[in-house]
């Protein structure tokens, strides 16, 4: 996912017809009101700490932190080698991150920045997820296929399972496995952690390359998000398809907001974020299409007040035989997206 950054040409936005989006009275409009500005480098994950208010963004070189409410940022809380999950649990406590060069799962002290273990997750450890049903962590790292749970108490591996197909993002299927995005076979998996195995795999039809993953309505929906310019709603227990709805392009993410029926896909390749209606899990609908950034491909929301973060620079023109522009120095800024007064 680092690796991965967008290209610096916008694609146009007017793909979405007008009669997909659905504006809904209750919805309020979203926009870019403010943005932060960070160190050089890479990105990958960002996501929100409700407790201490604190927003991480896993960064090439570092784990970021920047104060929500001053805006405060610490551009290397730790340091880093190829990051790309960076989540924090214990109540704020510590910070869970992905070394993807490294290979480590390291566990950080979120007041110090201290690295307080390292545990071995395969190769290239990417997308990670917290289960506090189970308090386990989930490591997927497509490097060898593998994926690592990780005892977040003892900080010590208890279970290792192989995956091939690109694992991608995946969460909690609430029953102590995981739905997890397969990039190069276009399905979702659900795996049983525990026993390490492959419970079944959901068809994608029309999606090629899902990235971003969120599952709602009680555990009933998932929203994959596709590198195509789609996304796709999906019925956990028959695993079919029931709304293909269009976004942008290179989405990388899906950000839930279930206080608020939204959900959020930011589209790094088109420079936009698109808001999707989840009020309805029957009817999900495209509520808005944000003007964002190019580059600006992964972020999280704020449960507390529904704002949005999203870490994103402007991107060079890619060099030769390179499918993607790299980030210009200082350029790298988070934008912030927020209900219009």
């Amino acid at each position: 996912m680092l690796t991965r950054f967008l290209g610096s040409t916008a694609l146009a936005v007017c793909c979405l017809a007008s009669a997909s989006v659905s504006h809904a009275a209750s919805a309020p409009a979203y926009a870019v009101v403010d943005k932060v500005a960070g160190a050089d480098g890479g990105w990958d994950f960002a996501n929100v700490d409700p407790v201490r208010g604190v927003l991480y963004v896993a960064r090439s070189n570092a784990v970021m932190a920047m104060d929500i409410a001053t805006h405060k940022v610490t551009d290397a809380l730790a340091a880093a080698d190829g990051s790309h999950q960076a989540v924090a649990i214990d109540g704020g406590k510590t910070v869970v991150q992905t070394d993807g060069k490294t290979g480590m799962t390291r566990f950080i002290d979120a007041a110090t920045g201290h690295i307080d273990a390292q545990v071995p997750s395969g190769q290239k450890p990417d997308a990670a997820f917290y289960d506090a049903q189970t308090g386990k962590v989930a490591v997927m790292s497509p490097g060898n296929d593998t994926i690592t749970t990780i005892d977040a108490k003892s900080r010590k591996v208890v279970g290792t399972m192989t995956l091939a197909g690109g694992l991608e993002f995946a969460v909690s299927n609430g029953k102590g496995g995981a739905f997890i995005n397969l990039e190069d076979a276009a399905k979702i998996a659900e795996v049983d952690l525990a026993r390490g195995r492959l419970l079944r795999k959901i068809d994608l039809p029309g999606c090629e390359g899902p990235t971003g993953l969120a599952r709602f309505a009680h555990g009933t929906r998932l929203i994959s998000a596709c590198a195509n310019g789609v996304a796709l709603v999906v019925d956990t227990a028959s695993g079919k398809t029931l709304t293909t709805l269009p976004i942008g392009k290179d989405a990388d993410a899906v950000l839930l907001d279930e206080a608020r029926g939204l959900a959020f896909v930011p589209c790094g390749g088109s420079g936009t974020l698109v808001a999707l209606s989840i009020a309805d899990a029957n009817k999900v609908t495209v509520a808005q299409v944000i003007p964002t950034q190019v580059g600006a491909k992964t972020g999280a929301v704020d449960p507390r007040d529904g704002r949005i973060y999203l870490p994103t620079a402007t991107l060079a023109t890619p060099e030769p035989g390179a499918k993607r522009g790299k980030p210009l120095p200082g350029t790298f800024t988070i934008l912030i997206v927020a209900p219009k007064a």
